[in-house]
């Protein structure tokens, strides 16, 4: 059985990142490589988009616009 996993290595151990469907204790030949490194704001161009379509996010987010442009200083009397 061949499968691919990813884990993250913690010394000698390697933790995965689900489970591997074998046995405890079962010897395996592993091949290992390392995961490039991602840049800085990577994950957050991955998720642009994520919300788009959930109409609930949108009147939240519209709700949130109309506070902010809102004038909430107190008025001043002269």
């Amino acid at each position: 059985m061949t499968r691919k996993l990813t884990g993250i290595i913690r010394g000698t151990t390697i933790e995965l990142d689900e489970s591997p469907g074998l046995a405890d204790g079962e010897r395996v030949r592993i091949e290992l490589e390392a995961e490039p490194k991602s840049s800085w704001g990577e994950g957050i161009k991955r998720s642009a988009g994520a919300l788009q379509s959930d109409e609930e996010f949108g009147r939240a987010m519209d709700q949130i616009q109309r506070d902010r442009k809102a004038d909430s200083r107190p008025a001043v009397e002269l």
